[in-house]
């Protein structure tokens, strides 16, 4: 089967073509295709904020330390926001005997800082921040 071809496209075969303007400019020089479009204001689009997982607190000592078990039951006993009060209170008064000790001695804050830090980590060893 042949299908004879013009030099205006393809005519009377297989590939028939019903599209008789053209793809460029319009008379007036706009583009058809935005002629067309009616003009209406922007439409806004409302984007949320994408949603945020609070990220999970967990010691990585958790059941570590001799004093762990005795933490756990308090904190099981107490309540949980009861216990951080009260796990706040003894690391500030523990600050506080920490601070004395370093005025007593003479040191200065980097010490003290130091100090307070190696305090923290030995707690966490301990158990006590279970």
């Amino acid at each position: 089967m042949l299908t004879s071809i013009s030099a205006t496209g393809f005519k009377g075969g297989l590939l028939g073509s019903s599209f008789h303007g053209n793809w460029g400019k319009s008379v007036a020089g706009e583009n058809y295709y935005y002629t067309q479009l009616p003009k209406s204001a922007p439409t806004r689009v409302r984007v949320r904020k994408p949603v945020r997982f609070q990220p999970v607190m967990k010691n990585v000592n958790e059941g570590k330390g001799i004093f762990a078990p005795i933490v756990v039951l308090t904190r099981n006993i107490v309540g949980r926001k009861r216990f951080n009060q009260l796990r706040g209170k003894a690391i500030a008064l523990h600050s506080q005997v920490i601070t004395e000790f370093c005025k007593s001695i003479g040191a200065d804050a980097k010490q003290r800082q130091g100090l307070i830090r190696l305090a923290k980590k030995n707690g966490e060893r301990l158990g006590f921040l279970a």
